[in-house]
């Protein structure tokens, strides 16, 4: 009501001039028509009331200049109801158009005509192109039919992907709707396509797919794009809209006009103005909404002068991903750690379906670690981009002690207690290279203590080749140990991971206490590390739970392709029980990271205050 109130109010502004220029009914004859003819009878609650409120007002309209006042009263309207489309205009002699008969037309003078209005062409890479100004309705299918298929359909047939030209499409019958959508769709089961709802006969119709058609169907396997522009209206519109909801087609181009299914011109009483109305509108059953008004929004945006390029691109990328897809499968077959896992993971990538509706490389990269992540559960089998090495440096001696002093902290706190913090492993060429620079400045600085805490809650991992090697420092040399199994998947083979019998430097050994900190941060070859100390019983956990990655992982190119995937190809001995990768590890003494430090400290502390 009180909406409706606004309407009149806005629309009686003008009414405070002693004379009378146009009748006046006219706001109340106007504000009947909408109320008995606008397709959305719920924005206009109240509004009988309203004008019955409004013919007891007796004052006149103001407005000397009727095109002026249909401006405004348009303006009134639009803003009432929420809706660009609907219009007042002022036209004396007005004539409607009737709807014209079905000529008698030659058949020659049918594919003229047809010639004329429909372009078809086929692009490199046997790519179909149909351009499409005016959608035709049953009645005309029903004639013209077999022309059709003579001088078009049959020409793009056999193309291997579809582009439908919609960018100048202003105009069509709500009956061809199903003949279009039909032959991009299967013929069983009948998809319920669109229903409209006519507020002049309040009945809504169902529009279905049909069993039935002239012709062969496209089918639903080769790619479909639609060119929108922003003077794509009507029918049009919801023949893309119903195709992109159907997953049948990608829209690109521009934001659709946003216009209506079936749109009225009523004139206002006696008068020669009119209003202009929507008396239908479309909702979409699988979204519940409508195209109109807002327009469709594209799937992949570009100016409409530029849609066609982009449409072509997107089909030969759209051939390419099938071949991308099984030489990722063969990949992680062929290479990730966990053979089963990986077999079935490459049976079932690929499966979804939705790979037919990429777009771009940027969502084919993000569609395919998606993949890989729901189907192995593995967050290190990955797309990635291949980042090339760093060129070599060659730093000098101070420039080494400098990057030592930045990487590693070292302090020594009451009771003796060292403590040791660095964030990544380094690789152990690298590591072996500097190992005296490292003993010197770090290690020697915490190796005469009577307890060590290694802090490794910030550490992300890096390369395992140096973790035989730093776990050895913390057991004795008077043996060898087996620290881990490691399997190698290309090779199918398991090497034993031992501790080293010379090191650079002392040896902390295997009878002073040691405590590792972790937390949600610590990965990769961290993990290893802990790992290893806490199933040989070498160290006390507390923090955390570790991240769960993996081993280092490979990197692998797909196909030809500029497409990388990060492979993990080894895993650590399972024999025993969980390994670490995926799930983590948990802490002996599980508390947040923040406070990992001051309980180790206090758990040594009271040790050594019990000694003495």
């Amino acid at each position: 009501m009180a909406q409706a109130l606004v309407l009149l109010a806005s629309l009686l502004i003008f009414s405070n001039v002693a004379h009378c220029v146009f009748s006046p009914t006219l706001i109340v004859d106007m504000a009947k028509i909408l109320m008995d003819n606008y397709c959305s009878p719920e924005k206009l609650a109240g509004m009988e009331e309203a004008i019955d409120a409004a013919s007891s007002n007796t004052e006149i309209l103001s407005i000397s200049d009727p095109v002026i006042l249909a401006s405004v009263l348009t303006d009134g309207v639009r803003k009432t109801v929420s809706d660009s489309r609907v219009k007042v205009t002022y036209e004396p002699g007005f004539v409607p158009a009737a709807p014209p008969a079905m000529p008698d037309i030659p058949p020659e003078h049918l594919a003229a005509m047809i010639k004329d209005t429909v372009k078809v062409e086929i692009l490199d890479g046997n790519i179909g192109y149909l351009m499409i100004h005016h959608i035709i309705g049953e009645e005309m299918a029903q004639k013209v039919g077999p022309l059709l298929l003579e001088y078009i359909w049959d020409k793009i047939l056999p193309t291997s992907g579809m582009i439908l030209d919609f960018r100048n499409a202003v105009s069509g019958e709500v009956s061809g709707i199903p003949y279009i959508v039909s032959y991009y769709t299967d013929p069983e089961p009948l998809i319920h396509i669109d229903s409209v709802y006519d507020r002049t006969s309040d009945l809504t119709i169902e529009l279905w797919s049909m069993p039935t058609l002239l012709g062969k169907r496209y089918g639903t396997s080769k790619p479909l794009i639609i060119l929108t522009s922003k003077d794509t209206v009507g029918v049009a519109e919801d023949v893309a809209y119903c195709l992109k909801h159907l997953k049948r087609a990608t829209i690109v181009g521009e934001n659709t006009a946003g216009g209506t299914i079936k749109m009225s011109k009523i004139k206002v009483g006696d008068t020669d103005f009119y209003v202009s109305v929507p008396v239908a509108k479309s909702i979409n059953p699988i979204t519940g909404k409508s195209w109109e008004i807002n327009g469709v929004e594209p799937d992949v945006e570009v100016a409409a002068e530029d849609a066609v390029d982009a449409a072509v691109a997107i089909i030969k990328l759209r051939a390419e991903i099938p071949g991308l897809v099984q030489a990722a499968a063969t990949l992680v077959a062929d290479n990730y750690a966990f053979p089963s896992v990986g077999d079935d993971v490459a049976e079932k990538l690929g499966a979804s379906g939705e790979y037919n509706l990429i777009s771009t490389k940027e969502e084919l990269v993000a569609k395919l670690s998606a993949d890989l992540l729901k189907l192995s559960g593995d967050k290190c089998l990955k797309t990635t981009s291949n980042i090339p090495a760093l060129p070599p440096m060659n730093p000098t001696p101070e420039m080494f002690i400098e990057l030592i002093k930045v990487s590693f902290h070292t302090d020594v706190f009451e009771n003796n207690i060292g403590f040791l913090r660095f964030d990544m492993f380094g690789d152990f060429e690298h590591v072996a290279a500097i190992a005296q620079i490292i003993v010197e400045h770090v290690w020697n600085k915490v190796i005469d203590t009577d307890a060590l805490i290694i802090d490794l809650r910030n550490n992300v991992g890096g390369p395992t080749s140096s973790i035989a090697g730093f776990c050895s420092y913390f057991f004795d040399g008077d043996k060898q140990i087996v620290l881990d199994h490691v399997y190698d998947r290309p090779s199918n083979t398991t090497r034993d991971l031992l501790t080293l019998t010379q090191l650079t430097g002392k040896r902390y050994g295997s009878k002073k206490s040691l405590i590792i900190l972790t937390s949600g941060v610590t990965a990769g070859a961290a993990e290893e590390f802990v790992f290893i100390m806490k199933r040989l019983g070498r160290a006390m956990i507390i923090g955390e739970t570790t991240r769960g990655g993996c081993h280092p992982p490979e990197s692998f190119r797909v196909g030809e392709s500029d497409i990388f995937l990060s492979i993990p190809i080894n895993h650590s001995d399972a024999a025993q029980g969980p390994s670490w990768e995926g799930a983590g590890i948990a802490p002996h003494i599980p508390v947040p990271a923040d406070a990992a430090l001051d309980t180790a400290k206090s758990i040594l502390n009271k040790h050594f205050s019990g000694q003495k």
